[in-house]
């Protein structure tokens, strides 16, 4: 799945923290595709100004990133969680239509 750069930080910061040994170890090889290499830090160049974290937008890609089925049942689980809990915001729109339309 084709994922930019807010769109793979959104998805590293609503994954769970918890879970059986098997979804941890899944979790863990999806967390580091999710990642982002030593050379794309140094495009984007990240910086945190008070709550908010900022990058140069000139270094953002679209990176393909193998998600399994397991892995896309899970955020598609947290994704409707977060849903029927009234918590999604814009920045969750785009995931949202690519996980769950």
């Amino acid at each position: 799945m084709k994922l930019n750069v807010l769109e793979r930080l959104m998805l590293l910061n609503m994954l769970p923290k918890e879970g059986s040994i098997t979804v941890l170890k899944l979790l863990r090889v999806l967390k580091e595709e999710l990642s982002f290499s030593e050379e794309e830090n140094k495009a984007l160049v990240f910086k945190q100004e008070d709550e908010q974290l900022m990058w140069n937008s000139e270094g953002d890609v679209v990176k393909d990133i193998k998600i399994g089925e397991i892995m896309t049942e899970l955020i598609k689980k947290e994704l409707k969680k977060l849903n029927d809990e009234e918590k999604l915001t814009d920045a969750h729109i785009d995931l949202y239509e690519k996980f769950m339309e």
